[in-house]
């Protein structure tokens, strides 16, 4: 099924593998996790395929693939996920034209293919071809189709809310409007196609049975039951569903819509030292199965020999390495509070972190004094001083791990389906992404006033109103506040603007926004990063671009371009704009980003909150005074 870039000599590679035909096809190790995760429609070379699910990619001994990922607790407890994290199974092209690994499986699907001269249905009409053969068309008249082309895969399917996904029932929607004595007489029947999709007209596509002269016209989101039949192409679980189901093109968003979830890795489980004995036993869970297997003194001592042996130390040091562990390495007294992600993450940020070492996986350098310090220097020069007193802290942050967890896809928005579509999985896939990134917070005492601006707060109920009445949930969840909407679109600009100043591709950076105003630790923060599934995700630009005075500049960029926007003035004087009019001071020529990029779906966005409005009484955040 899938793994990182093929083309690329240091990453992890995946492969799809389609069982009837060992054709392989390389995905993106990332992708893996989202648009060619279980249960997604991937286009191969020359057909269509479903990725199976999770219970499926097993190694060739039979057991689970792929690697288990150490050092999550924390992630794992802060969203309340208790299965394993393992990397999904990985495959590499060799030299020899082979695929060396654990590819996904995957199945050919839809299994229905047309004639696309004569519009003749059939049903698998590649079983018995030889390998390369192509499946031509099999219309018995060669007046109707004297060409034989060859046949291509339909690009409808049958999509239920409740997840399942099934070819379309094409007989029984060719014989929907018959009568009941008519259906019984004309019985379905793949041996031999029968069934002709013709084109268009203005009911929709017609189905025309050539037995017995049923027609039928369909369309896109047509309602039919979901008759009787697997609850995915592959399972052997069937479903019988009260509800209709949809038939959909494969490539409307509403297939298939993956469900993953993302956390950092902070300290203490980012500060192990990698290699050490301890770490390497950690790492291991056969061999600490070994340990806890010998009953015996005597065999505990001769299992810790073998281990010493194994990883190249003394007995003592795996013993001491041991205790570790059971005293609760690596976290060690450290509490966890479940559910507290950002809060958690947000205080690693700001906390200077005694004797960091470079090979971490969560390391920051607090520019903080520095940026305070140019205030001097800019005596004469009342923007660049409202921008130094506006960020309360700036923190490069050179190296960060992030791990991304896949718990599931929808179908239709509707019914979350875990990865191994039954929900007893002692696992999760996920993925541990390297990367770095620019922090940011604002002046705590600032955006208290300026939020509590009557303007601004009646600005902001309109949006919380909206959001409100649209029944979507984003992971973390939103609090739809004057903080969070500055922020956010904070945000939005200062990716847009290291695109075009730094030559980052907005599509390849990400966002967390942190953000809360209640309570005894209020956040203001903006964490701007790149994050890709390799050691090389960090090579120091983006962080560097911390550097005080370098990000004066960006950041002086992003409050110009939030003045102004080359659709302005209608953009910045929309009432509502986007997905359920979400967005106000916002649009593709301003402050959209690419869907990756955005925590909240490119929503919730107005750059009203940070150039104000004189004619609302909505104050500019830099200019904005008690």
């Amino acid at each position: 099924m899938a793994n990182a870039s093929v083309h690329a000599q240091r990453r992890k590679h995946g492969a799809i593998e389609t069982a009837m035909s060992k054709d392989y096809l390389p995905v993106r190790l990332s992708h893996l996790l989202r648009y060619c995760s279980v249960g997604a429609i991937v286009r191969g070379p020359d057909y269509l395929m479903t990725v199976q699910d999770i219970r499926e990619w097993t190694a060739r001994g039979g057991g689970d693939a792929g690697r288990t990922i150490p050092y999550v607790e924390q992630v794992k407890s802060a969203l309340g996920i208790e299965q394993e994290l393992r990397e999904p199974p990985t495959a590499r092209e060799s030299h020899a034209g082979r695929v060396d690994g654990v590819p996904i499986p995957a199945m050919r699907f839809p299994t229905w293919m047309k004639c696309p001269s004569c519009g003749l249905l059939h049903a698998k009409p590649w079983r018995g071809l030889q390998p390369g053969e192509a499946a031509r068309c099999l219309e018995p008249d060669r007046k109707k189709c004297p060409e034989r082309p060859e046949l291509e895969q339909v690009p409808w399917v049958l999509v239920h809310e409740a997840g399942h996904m099934a070819d379309v029932p094409w007989h029984f929607l060719a014989h929907s409007k018959a009568s009941e004595r008519e259906q019984k007489q004309c019985r379905a029947d793949w041996s031999v196609p029968y069934l002709h999709l013709k084109t268009e007209d203005a009911a929709g596509r017609i189905l025309q049975c050539k037995r017995c002269g049923a027609t039928a016209s369909f369309y896109d989101s047509t309602r039919i039951p979901y008759c009787r039949t697997r609850q995915q192409p592959w399972s052997k679980e069937e479903a019988e569903m009260d509800t209709l189901a949809l038939v959909l093109e494969i490539n409307d968003a509403r297939v298939h819509s993956p469900c993953t979830r993302n956390a950092l890795v902070i300290p203490p489980e980012s500060r192990t030292r990698k290699g050490s004995v301890v770490d390497r036993l950690y790492s291991s869970s056969q061999m600490r199965d070994q340990i806890e297997q010998a009953r015996t003194p005597l065999a505990r001592k001769g299992t810790l020999k073998i281990i010493a042996s194994e990883l190249r130390c003394s007995s003592a040091q795996v013993k001491k390495a041991i205790e570790e562990i059971n005293k609760g390495y690596p976290l060690c007294g450290k509490n966890i509070t479940q559910g507290l992600l950002l809060e958690s993450e947000y205080q690693a940020l700001v906390n200077e972190i005694p004797n960091l070492r470079n090979d971490e996986d969560f390391v920051t350098r607090h520019r903080t004094s520095a940026w305070k310090s140019m205030k001097t220097d800019l005596n004469t020069e009342p923007k660049p001083r409202k921008l130094v007193d506006a960020v309360d802290r700036l923190i490069a942050v050179d190296r960060l791990k992030e791990i991304m967890v896949m718990t599931g896809f929808q179908r239709l928005g509707g019914q979350l389906v875990p990865p191994d579509i039954i929900g007893q999985s002692a696992w999760l896939p996920a993925l541990e992404l390297y990367g770095e990134g620019i922090f940011l917070s604002l002046d705590a005492e600032k955006m208290r006033k300026w939020e509590t601006n009557p303007s601004v707060v009646r600005r902001a109920e309109d949006f919380r109103r909206r959001f409100g009445n649209t029944g979507l949930h984003f992971d973390p969840e939103v609090t739809v506040t004057p903080r969070f909407l500055l922020l956010h679109t904070l945000s939005h600009l200062l990716i847009r603007q290291l695109e075009t100043e730094a030559g980052y591709p907005a599509a390849s950076l990400k966002e967390r926004i942190y953000c809360t105003s209640g309570g005894d630790r209020p956040m203001a923060g903006i964490l701007v990063y790149v994050a890709v599934p390799d050691v090389v995700g960090s090579l120091g630009g983006l962080a560097e671009l911390a550097t005080p005075e370098r990000f004066l500049r960006l950041l002086s960029g992003v409050f110009t371009h939030a003045e102004w926007c080359s659709l302005d003035p209608v953009c910045a004087e929309h009432e509502g704009q986007g997905p359920s009019l979400l967005n106000r001071a916002a649009c593709h020529a301003c402050a959209l980003v690419p869907e990756p990029s955005c925590a909240c779906g490119n929503v919730l966005l107005d750059r009203t909150f940070i150039k104000g409005e004189p004619a609302t009484g909505i104050p500019p955040f830099l200019d904005f005074d008690d």
